[in-house]
């Protein structure tokens, strides 16, 4: 351990069980130095271990509706009376598509469900920067963090409109790091992961697919959750200071990539030895 959050308090939202990313950043948030509260839905909170994770980082656990900003005053006030002053980092892993859960594709969206999926995955983001910033909860060089994916920017198959709220969630963050970092000097940046088979991927119809793709794609491979964490752990780091507005990408290389020989070698074994598929869906 290195110390680097030592003496730093934080806001952790989304942690469920030991498969979130969330988790895995408390864990090495708290071997790290820092103290921090978590939060998430009453309902995650029901289904999820959260209790469990509180115990062990030795904090509390405050239930907050990331889309309610009465929910988010209440949070940053009980934070702050918690530790008795501002705070330093927060990191937003909050995302979710009832379009994707009911398994309508993109061209045939529930417009209803698209509304809670950018309430809940992007808007949710800002509706908390604005809260802290009003509430002046955040030290000078503080750090925000929200989790992206490169769906953001290219088009994945069945992504649907969580990509949409990808792209929200990272110009939410350059627009309003603009201004906190210009009158606050507080950081707020993304991470656009590696697919991850965290409990949410997992519901994901195809992620083995996505992720042994990825992986073969990726000169370095894919990023695992605890190397998630040790990312965002710098990030809440003071050796992060100038970083901000940026979407960081956390995921050995592929959004760089073309095509790899990994992947083309399978392409090329594929097209001796093709397969027909029972069916083309969306």
């Amino acid at each position: 351990m290195y110390n680097l959050l030592k003496g730093k308090k934080g806001l952790i939202f989304g942690a469920l069980n030991d498969k979130s990313l969330a988790w895995k950043v408390a864990e090495r948030a708290y071997e790290e130095g820092a103290e921090f509260v978590l939060t998430n839905t009453p309902v995650s909170m029901r289904f999820g271990e959260i209790h469990e994770l509180a115990k062990k980082c030795n904090t509390i656990v405050v239930p907050a509706d990331a889309t309610s900003v009465k929910d988010l005053e209440n949070l940053i006030d009980k934070t702050m009376e918690h530790f008795g002053g501002k705070i330093d980092f927060i990191l937003h892993s909050v995302a979710m598509s009832l379009n994707v859960r009911k398994g309508r594709t993109y061209d045939n969206l529930d417009y209803n469900f698209l509304g809670k999926t950018l309430d809940i995955s992007a808007i949710s983001f800002h509706k908390l920067l604005q809260v802290a910033k009003k509430k002046d909860a955040i030290n000078e060089w503080g750090s925000v963090v929200a989790l992206s994916y490169v769906a953001a920017q290219k088009t994945l198959y069945r992504y649907n409109d969580m990509a949409d709220a990808k792209a929200m969630l990272e110009s939410i963050a350059r627009s309003f790091g603009y201004i906190y970092g210009r009158e606050k000097k507080i950081r707020v940046n993304t991470i656009s992961q590696s697919p991850t088979m965290t409990t949410a991927g997992s519901g994901v119809k195809g992620i083995d697919g996505l992720m042994d793709f990825t992986e073969r794609m990726s000169p370095l491979g894919n990023a695992n959750a605890d190397e998630f964490a040790n990312f965002c752990i710098t990030l809440f780091s003071d050796l992060t200071k100038k970083i901000t507005m940026q979407n960081l990408f956390h995921d050995g290389g592929f959004s760089s990539m073309g095509m790899s020989l990994r992947a083309m070698t399978m392409y090329n074994q594929a097209l001796d030895n093709p397969i027909e598929p029972e069916s083309y869906d969306e």
